[in-house]
């Protein structure tokens, strides 16, 4: 059996490079004009554990880094989150 923090880790990595996938595929559908994600839905991947990726795809695609909202509080999130793991891990 895995300990616990491999296995909050694996969470983490998982939920993360879905983020990242999203936040790409929020790009390439903002460019063309299509249907989007919403903003709701993109924070909450952030914070089930994916605000690394969200981070990631925020300045490797370019996308949402004007807005306010994701300039603070995406890093937010990965601070609470880098909070909750060393407090609780």
């Amino acid at each position: 059996m895995f300990p616990l923090e491999h296995l909050v880790l694996a969470y983490i990595g998982l939920a993360s490079i879905f983020s990242f996938v999203i936040m790409g595929i929020d790009k390439r559908k903002a460019v063309k004009g299509a249907y989007r994600l919403s903003e709701n839905f993109l924070f909450t991947c952030a914070f089930a554990g994916g605000s690394v990726g969200i981070l990631a795809g925020m300045y490797i695609f370019r996308h949402k880094v004007r807005r306010w909202k994701f300039k603070l509080g995406i890093p937010a999130i990965l601070i609470l989150e880098i909070y909750l793991y060393v407090k609780f891990i």
